[in-house]
C-alpha cells in the first residue's frame, strides 16, 4: 500500500485527469530545486519520493572518469580514486550519488517547491485539454452551465471548461446555471496562460446535429442534408435530399403533425426553420429557398460570378427581401450564389430604358443643316426639335403643324435633310433611320409626279429650257403635263392658220390678174 502522501497525489491527478508519474516528477524535481536552493550550490541535483514510504530525499550526482586530465567540470565530474574511497568499486562513465540532509529545509524552501508543483500541473493539465480536444472541432458535446461572466457563459464539458462567447449565443437564449445543453466545438485556443475552449450556440453544426437525432431518415443516410445557411434567434434554412425516391425529404423532416422539428424549434427557443427539398437545377433551387415569397422567373446573369436575377411581383418583393434583408440574405448563403431581386415594375423600367439607349444613337445638332436657313432652324428648334435624328423622325403631317411651316418650307426642309444625309457613304447610308427614308422618299415621289414645262421648237432649236438651274426649277411651280385632247386641239389650230394663209394669197394673185 503507498504512503498517504502518494495517495494524496493519485488523487489530484485524478482530479485534473493527468498522469501520477507527472505529479511525482513534478514534486521531486521541486524537492532538488528547493535543496539547492538551501545550499547554495551549482551542482547537478534530484529529488527521489519513495512511494512506500512517503520519504523524499535529495542527492547530488557526480560522472566518474579516470583521471584530473579528463576533469572537465570538477562540480559535476570526479575522479575513479575519489569515487572508489565514497563507494568501492564504481567503474569509469557511471554516476555516484551524494545525499543530501532534507530535514533542515524552512518555509521558505517549502513555498518554493510548491510553486514549482503547481506550475508543472498546470502545465501538464493543458496539455491534457489541448490533446483532448484539439481534434474535435465542429463537434457537438454535452455540456452543463457553470457560471456567467458578464456576457460569456462558462460551460463545463467534464475534462475541461469552455468559454461561449456573446457572438456565438442566440438573442432568444438565457441560461441557468446547471442546466444541461448542447454546444458545438469551434475550437481550441492554445493562448499563453493555457488552451482555451470556445464553443457555440449559434453555429449550423447544431441545427444539423439536431435533425440527425430527431430524424431518423437523416441518421441512416436516407435523407440528406445539402446546405444549412443559419442566423441564430432568427431563421434557418436547410436543404435536404432523398436518395430514396419513395422518401419525401421534407416530411420526413416535418414529422407527423410536425413533431419532428417542433422538438428542434423548442431545442433552439424558438428559432423559426425552413425546410427546402435541394435540386441541382440552379433556378428550381433558387425559386425554392426564397420560400414563402412566389417568385415569377429566375435568369442567371453572371455564371462566372455566380450571380442570379429574381423576378417578382410586386405585392411578393418585400416578403422575398424579408425583415431587413433576412430571406434574401440566408437564401444567397444557402445557395453559395449573389442574389439580385427585382419586381416586375423595376424590371419593365430597365428594359425600357436598356431599349431607349439602344435605339438612340449618336445625335447631331440642327444648326449643322446649313441649307436650312435661320428662320427655320429657329422655328424647329422653337417646336422642340433640335437635333437632325429628331427631324429626321417626323413625318410630313407632323411638320406641317409647326407653325411657320407650310407647303414650300417642308420641301425645302425634305431636300435639306436628304441633302444631308446623301453626304454619307453608301456603306453608311444604310443606318439612315426608317423615318428619314419615308419624309425624303415622299418629297422625291411629289416631284417626280409633276411633268417638266413644255418646250416650244424654237426654245429646242436655241438649246433653251436643257440648262435650266435646279434651284430655279425647284422654287418655280411646274404646270401639269397637257391631256391628249389638248395636243389633237393644238395640232387642228395650226392646220386652219396653215389653210387661211393660203387662201389670203391666191385671193392676192387674182387681184393682181
Amino acid at each position: 500500500m503507498g504512503s498517504a502522501l502518494y495517495q494524496t497525489i493519485e488523487l489530484l491527478s485524478q482530479e485534473k485527469g493527468i498522469d501520477p508519474g507527472i505529479v511525482v516528477g513534478a514534486v521531486e524535481e521541486a524537492i532538488a530545486l528547493a535543496t539547492r536552493k538551501y545550499y547554495k550550490t551549482q551542482e547537478n541535483m534530484r529529488g527521489e519520493l519513495n512511494k512506500e514510504t512517503g520519504e523524499i530525499t535529495a542527492y547530488i550526482y557526480k560522472t566518474v572518469v579516470a583521471g584530473e586530465e579528463q576533469i572537465e567540470d570538477p562540480l559535476n565530474q570526479i575522479t575513479l580514486a575519489e569515487a572508489n574511497e565514497l563507494a568501492p568499486g564504481v567503474e569509469v562513465g557511471s554516476e555516484i550519488r551524494l545525499y543530501r540532509d532534507t530535514s533542515p529545509l524552512g518555509r521558505i524552501a517549502a513555498q518554493l517547491a510548491k510553486q514549482v508543483i503547481f506550475q508543472k500541473v498546470r502545465e501538464a493539465e493543458r496539455d491534457t485539454v489541448f490533446q483532448e480536444y484539439a481534434h474535435r472541432e465542429k463537434e457537438v458535446l454535452n455540456a452543463t452551465v457553470k457560471r456567467v461572466e458578464g456576457q460569456d457563459v462558462i460551460f463545463d464539458l467534464g475534462k475541461a471548461e469552455a468559454r461561449c462567447p456573446r457572438r456565438e449565443q442566440s438573442r432568444l437564449e438565457q441560461f441557468s446555471v446547471g442546466e444541461r445543453v448542447r454546444v458545438v466545438l469551434l475550437k481550441v485556443d492554445r493562448a499563453a496562460k493555457g488552451p482555451q475552449v470556445i464553443v457555440s450556440r449559434a453555429a449550423p453544426e447544431l441545427v444539423q446535429n439536431l435533425f440527425q437525432s430527431e430524424v431518423p431518415e437523416i441518421y441512416d443516410n436516407t435523407v440528406v442534408i445539402r446546405a444549412i445557411a443559419r442566423e441564430a434567434g432568427e431563421r434557418t434554412k436547410i436543404a435536404v435530399q432523398s436518395r430514396d425516391k419513395d422518401v419525401d425529404p421534407v416530411g420526413a423532416c416535418v414529422g407527423m403533425k410536425g413533431m419532428r422539428v417542433q422538438s428542434i424549434i423548442r431545442e433552439l427557443r424558438g428559432e423559426k426553420i425552413d425546410i427546402i427539398e435541394y435540386s441541382d437545377e440552379i433556378t428550381t433551387f433558387a425559386e425554392k429557398a426564397l420560400q414563402p415569397a412566389k417568385v415569377s422567373r429566375v435568369s442567371i446573369s453572371d455564371l462566372t460570378e455566380k450571380q442570379l436575377e429574381v423576378i417578382v411581383d410586386d405585392t411578393q418583393l418585400s416578403l422575398a427581401i424579408g425583415k431587413k434583408g433576412q430571406n434574401v440574405r440566408l437564401a444567397a448563403k444557402l445557395l453559395g450564389w449573389k442574389i439580385d431581386i427585382k419586381s416586375e415594375e423595376e424590371k419593365r423600367q430597365e428594359v425600357e430604358q436598356q431599349m431607349q439607349a439602344f435605339s438612340s444613337g449618336p445625335s447631331t445638332p440642327i444648326e449643322q443643316v446649313g441649307e436650312l436657313g435661320d428662320s427655320i432652324i429657329q422655328k424647329l428648334v422653337a417646336a422642340g426639335i433640335t437635333t437632325v435624328e429628331a427631324l429626321a423622325d417626323m413625318t410630313p403631317e407632323q411638320l406641317e403643324e409647326i407653325p411657320g411651316i407650310g407647303e414650300k418650307t417642308l420641301e425645302k426642309i425634305s431636300i435639306a435633310v436628304r441633302h444631308y444625309f446623301g453626304h454619307f457613304e453608301e456603306g453608311e447610308e444604310g443606318h439612315v433611320p426608317s423615318e428619314t427614308a419615308a419624309v425624303t422618299g415622299e418629297a422625291e415621289a411629289a416631284v417626280q409626279t409633276e411633268a417638266p414645262e413644255p418646250v416650244s421648237a424654237e426654245q429646242e432649236a436655241a438649246g433653251e429650257g436643257a440648262e435650266v438651274p435646279a434651284a430655279e426649277a425647284e422654287e418655280r411651280p411646274v404646270p401639269e403635263a397637257e391631256t391628249a385632247a389638248d395636243e389633237i386641239l393644238s395640232t387642228t389650230e395650226t392646220q386652219q392658220e396653215d389653210e387661211d394663209k393660203d387662201e389670203q394669197q391666191q385671193a392676192a394673185e387674182e387681184d393682181d390678174a
